[in-house]
């Protein structure tokens, strides 16, 4: 198993680990989320049990202060048989009695008066009776809040019993309505630290709300989904208050709840963008270390080549000078001529190559013919444009005709020495397409892009730099693109170069 074999399984081994992880972490915060909400919910239990507790005390209180305005009522009633029995009895024992009766009211202001309005008796009264002749527009307005009780001696002659509430009816009127305002009060802020809203009857009319955005609340949109999202969490709670009819409360989770269910993956994402950019940052910096490596491998490879080789141009000089002519010399010539231009290779790695226009197609040509005259004569290269052609491009040479070397040899080697390689040679407006295409054994879609990486071979003998040299050639010297166009097992694969204009 190659190094990229094992690096591809202990990728899926962290993976899985990562969402095991994950998953327990989801899982694990899920479980204290629950137990949070099922805490808070006996919160909110509980204060809705209380509000239905302090509604029914406001009913209560509502009801006992009907009660004693009825009370009230009757008692001006009694008030006015016994004015009207004063009137008429001539026995001074009962008569005595009424008065007594009468004079022991000292709760209920009442005003007696004869038809006309011109006031007879006052009692318990707020302003003075003696400046007072008739009824004024503002005490007949205040004494008529309650319609006046009609005192009929006969038939011709009767009176009117005008009262108001009383101090201690009044005071219970103040306390009544505290209680109603602080129920509300305490409900909007609450001790169970939810979201809460109150409307009417109809469920769309806002009355309170309380632990809300105040900086959106202004919006009536915003109440308005607000309260379509509280009455999808939870039941509204139902209460009837006196005089006031149905209200209802919708409330939600807490902020704090609601932070934690999202916590988790809040602090995955955080991690995620932690580990990503350790990724970015352990990655370059381990290209940059490759980088190097590459260079100082490249660079020394040139030096040492460089010191036989001239050695070997002195001795074939030599060997002309002593007049020796034969094809062997001019076979080493050549031979040197490539090592020459082997070392120049090298030599431009990890430096800036100057690029020129050259005729792509002729250099296709070239690299074919020299590759053409080493390896099995069972290939056939099919050079889908003619040689006269011209297709420009800017190119650094010796680099490039190295890309097509190695590109090429890969082919020869997965079609086994005996088959096609097709080469065919584009141009587009900004760019110049090479499609290399063999008839061999093809390479799985996984491994597209792991074929272009240092040390990868499918061979046993080989060192898995061709493809690897090509594409830093292309992609990082010429600003272009190699890459696998397309592939199919066991009947071929096309390789494509991209070159800018």
């Amino acid at each position: 198993m190659n190094i990229y074999s094992r690096k591809k399984r202990w990728k899926w081994i962290l993976f899985i680990l990562a969402i095991l992880i994950v998953t327990l972490s989801l899982w694990y915060t899920n479980v204290l989320v629950r137990e949070i909400a099922r805490d808070e919910r006996n919160n909110i239990k509980i204060w809705a049990d209380a509000i239905y507790q302090k509604a029914e005390l406001v009913n209560y209180t509502d009801k006992f202060f009907d009660q004693i305005k009825e009370e009230e009522r009757k008692r001006v009633e009694l008030l006015a048989d016994a004015y009207r029995i004063l009137t008429i009895i001539e026995d001074s024992d009962v008569l005595n009695f009424f008065i007594k009766f009468v004079s022991e009211n000292t709760t209920v202001p009442v005003v007696l008066t004869d038809n006309t309005g011109r006031i007879k008796i006052t009692t318990n009264v707020d302003f003075n009776p003696d400046s007072v002749i008739y009824l004024r527009e503002d005490l007949l307005r205040e004494f008529t809040v309650y319609p006046p009780v009609n005192i009929i001696y006969d038939q011709d002659k009767h009176d009117y019993l005008y009262y108001k509430e009383s101090k201690l009816f009044s005071e219970l009127r103040v306390i009544i309505d505290d209680l109603v305002h602080s129920f509300f009060s305490e409900v909007v802020i609450n001790s169970a630290s939810v979201p809460v809203i109150i409307t009417d009857s109809t469920r769309t009319r806002v009355i309170e709300y309380g632990l809300l955005d105040k900086e959106k609340t202004g919006d009536s949109l915003y109440l308005i989904k607000t309260l379509q999202h509280m009455a999808s969490d939870n039941d509204p709670i139902e209460i009837e208050l006196a005089d006031q009819g149905k209200r209802f409360i919708f409330y939600q989770d807490s902020a704090l709840l609601t932070k934690i269910k999202y916590f988790p993956y809040f602090q995955l994402g955080v991690i995620a963008l932690f580990l990503y950019i350790s990724y970015i940052f352990f990655s370059s910096a381990r290209k940059s270390e490759q980088n190097q490596v590459w260079v100082g491998l490249a660079k020394e490879t040139a030096h040492q080549i460089g010191t036989p080789l001239s050695s070997m141009i002195a001795w074939i000089e030599l060997l002309k000078m002593e007049g020796i002519k034969s094809e062997t010399i001019t076979e080493l010539s050549q031979d040197i001529d490539r090592l020459n231009k082997i070392t120049d290779r090298f030599s431009k790695i990890g430096s800036e190559p100057k690029l020129k226009p050259e005729n792509i197609v002729q250099v296709v040509y070239d690299s074919v013919a020299y590759i053409r005259s080493r390896a099995s004569r069972k290939v056939n290269y099919n050079i889908q444009q003619h040689a006269e052609q011209e297709i420009y491009a800017p190119i650094n040479l010796h680099l490039f005709e190295w890309v097509i070397e190695n590109v090429c040899k890969n082919a020869i080697d997965a079609i086994g020495g005996e088959g096609n390689i097709d080469i065919d040679i584009r141009e587009e407006e900004n760019l110049v397409l090479i499609d290399i295409a063999d008839n061999g054994k093809g390479i799985p879609k996984s491994r597209f892009k792991t074929i272009f990486n240092p040390g990868y071979t499918s061979k046993k003998r080989g060192w898995g730099l061709g493809l690897s040299l090509a594409k830093r050639i292309i992609n990082e010297y010429h600003k272009g693109r190699i890459f696998v166009k397309s592939s199919v097992v066991n009947k071929g694969t096309t390789f494509r170069i991209l070159l800018r204009k």
